[in-house]
């Protein structure tokens, strides 16, 4: 920075060498990006990287329909690829992979399928195909859903995760025989009051979006519904649209801002599993022991320190699954977006890790009551 002098004009003018700021800040940048660099290669040579191939492995062989016994030996994973190559020619499982893809050409001529990011807005000629049943479209950029979707009446599943959508048009209110709507991991902040005229939908995926706080109460109006995910968002309370889905199964409100539960929680009385982790809550309602279908219920977080002795020793069959995290070393990185774009992926892998820790869970007969959960970014 210069001083410059005027003394016609009796005071002194300030100039900034933009040069040198821009120099400071290219620098600035250049170290954050080697830092990050520097922690990725640190986590690809530790043990988490071995943590998540094997779950990664796991998950394809639970696609494959592969039985555990196959890929689990005395509780460790063998990630033998031999064992899918095994599997993938045996004659029964040949026999059942040639009739499915019999079934899946017919099938496949009323589903609608769109990937990668070439893909900004959706094609012109889709409204030519109003006889299709599902529209599966994901990791594209495109941003807007086209109104002309009001004449899709046969649509049963709408699977629009990992995109770029920003709102919901009112038009899907037109769509009375959809059954699954997954918009997950998209950039929504609020839905329409007429998704509550999609009377006979049954699955309502609204996760990752994460800053979603709010939904319409017309949602009331969705009777059918048995799975409702609106976990990584920015609810502070239980929607009470959602106490009046009188045929909830499965709730996952977890990675939110709950910092306690609705007392008439037990309003839910077909809910079978309840996700709560990754919140602010002090306290769990006496109001769950009323919940006799209750059958898994999932907390986390150092700050709930009340729990009704009920709900830890359940005689219903209730596993109750206290997730204790380990302490997260925060990053600074000056990019905003980029920040929320490490937090939606840490939120898909750990989604992901739940879905299959949740399936291992149904597969035994007990469950710990306490289990300790490896955050992906820490080194072991």
């Amino acid at each position: 920075m210069e001083k410059l002098d005027v003394k016609s004009m009796g005071h002194q003018v300030i100039i900034f060498d933009f040069s040198l700021i821009r120099g400071l800040w290219e620098a600035r940048v250049k170290k954050n990006k080697e830092r990050q660099k520097k922690e990725k290669e640190r986590l690809e040579k530790s043990s988490l990287e071995k943590i998540k191939q094997e779950w990664n492995f796991i998950l394809e062989c639970r696609k494959k329909g592969i039985p555990q016994s196959k890929y689990l030996k005395n509780g460790f994973v063998d990630i033998d690829e031999k064992i899918l190559d095994m599997c993938e020619k045996a004659p029964q499982l040949q026999k059942r992979i040639t009739l499915s893809d019999e079934t899946n050409k017919e099938t496949n001529k009323f589903i609608f399928q769109l990937s990668g990011e070439q893909w900004m807005e959706f094609p012109e000629s889709l409204k030519d195909h109003t006889y299709l049943k599902e529209w599966h479209v994901s990791n594209t950029l495109i941003q807007t859903i086209p109104n002309y979707i009001a004449l899709f009446q046969d649509l049963r599943v709408l699977e629009l995760s990992k995109n770029q959508i920003n709102h919901l048009p009112v038009e899907i209110g037109h769509l009375k025989n959809l059954k699954v709507l997954n918009v997950s991991f998209n950039n929504l902040k609020s839905v329409p009051p007429e998704l509550g005229d999609c009377e006979n939908l049954e699955k309502l995926d609204l996760s990752g979006n994460m800053e979603i706080s709010e939904l319409p109460f017309e949602l009331s109006n969705l009777k059918q519904v048995t799975v409702v995910d609106v976990s990584a968002n920015n609810f502070h309370s239980i929607p009470v649209c959602v106490l009046r889905m009188s045929n909830l199964q499965w709730l996952d409100i977890s990675s939110n801002n709950l910092r306690d539960l609705p007392e008439d929680i037990d309003r839910l009385d077909q809910l079978q599993t309840l996700l709560l982790q990754k919140n602010k809550l002090t306290y769990l309602p006496r109001a769950l022991v009323n919940m006799s279908k209750l059958s898994l219920l999932v907390v986390s977080g150092d700050d709930l320190v009340e729990i009704p002795t009920a709900v830890c020793e359940s005689t219903t069959g209730l596993k109750f699954i206290s997730l204790k995290d380990s302490p997260v070393e925060t990053i600074v990185c000056e990019d905003t977006e980029e920040i929320i774009e490490s937090e939606r992926e840490r939120e898909q892998f750990e989604k992901e890790f739940m879905k299959a820790y949740i399936e291992d869970l149904r597969e035994r007969d007990s469950a710990p009551s306490y289990t300790t959960k490896v955050l992906f970014s820490l080194q072991l």
